[in-house]
Parts: C-alpha cells; structure tokens; sequence
C-alpha cells in the first residue's frame, strides 16, 4: 500500500501504531522508500511513543492532547501532531510546541467549514484536519486553511486491497494530488 501511494506522488506516510509490526513496517518502508517521510499515528501512551521512535519514524500522530507525549516528542526531536477537536484543545496543544494540530472527527464538527471558522482566531496555527476528508472534499479543507489533509478509507478501498489491485490506490493518490495542485506547492 505504501508502494502504491508513493508511485502516485504522496510522500508523506502514515503507518499507524495499532497495525501489525508497526515498528517492523515503518523500519521497511523508510529502507524501501527513501524517498518518502514516514510516520506513525495512533500514538496512545508513552510506551507506543518510545517504540516509535526506536523505529525511527519522522512524524507521529496523536489522537488527543497529551502533554507528556508532546514534551518526549519534541525532546527526540520528532515533529508531533496531537488531535484536538475545540479551540481550548487546539491551542493548548500548539502552546505545548506541537508541530501542527490534527483537528479530528473534522466531519462531526461540520467538515471544511468548521477549518474556515478556526482560521479567524487561531489562522497561526497549523491544522491537518482528519476523519471525514474525502477525495471528493480535501481541497475545500485546504481553500479553507487547512496546511494539509489526512485521509485513509477512500485512498485504500477494502476490495482493492483485498484484489492487491495497487493500481487502483495508485491512481486514487495521483486524483487527489491533482486535486490539491491548484491549492499547494505539491
């Protein structure tokens, strides 16, 4: 999967920490793809965190605000992205020194319209909105100040993976740089 993806142009790769051998994937890949930047998410404890960085990710993902995580993060000189959903949650994980701020479940909070409110207040600080970006919506969340997009589901359907049709995530990758292009320096 990562191999497809980066055959369509993404090279920032996420491996979550609650797959099998996260660790074991993310030491291959970086070998295999250097090219790429690997990280992990899903970090939920100190103990994920520490594995993580003995496997020499480049970027790791929380879902919450945990300050002991931001602080070993920023100490290993890892670039740590906590999620946060209310503008308490986002500043305080910024005033922690997070790198950038995962704003997640973003559709729950009524998607890329939600990003262009934050943007008032809080446009200082960098936001990767998560968990309900699309195909189909990630440029609206960039037009709305979003630095970037994180999104799985529709860039991995289950019956190409399942069909190791690579092809089809290959193409998936390449439609959503396209549709970004206009937007970013990709």
């Amino acid at each position: 999967m990562a191999k497809a993806v980066s055959a369509g142009g993404i090279r920032l790769i996420e491996i979550t920490w609650n797959s099998g051998r996260p660790a074991q994937l993310i030491r291959q890949i970086c070998q295999e793809l250097p090219n790429c930047t690997v990280g992990t998410g899903t970090i939920l404890n100190l103990e994920q965190l520490q594995g993580a960085i003995a496997a020499k990710v480049q970027f790791c993902f929380t879902p919450n605000v945990n300050p002991i995580l931001i602080q070993t993060a920023i100490n290993a000189r890892i670039p740590i992205i906590p999620g946060a959903l209310s503008p308490t949650e986002i500043v305080t994980a910024w005033q922690l020194g997070a790198s950038c701020v995962k704003v997640f479940p973003i559709q729950a909070m009524g998607g890329s319209s939600y990003i262009k409110g934050l943007q008032g207040p809080l446009g200082s600080i960098p936001l990767i909105p998560t968990g309900g970006v699309t195909l189909d919506n990630a440029a609206d969340f960039i037009q709305a100040g979003a630095i970037a997009v994180g999104l799985s589901g529709q860039l991995f359907p289950k019956n190409a993976i399942d069909n190791k049709n690579w092809e089809v995530i290959t193409q998936k990758a390449k439609m959503l740089l396209q549709k970004l292009k206009p937007f970013s320096s990709i």
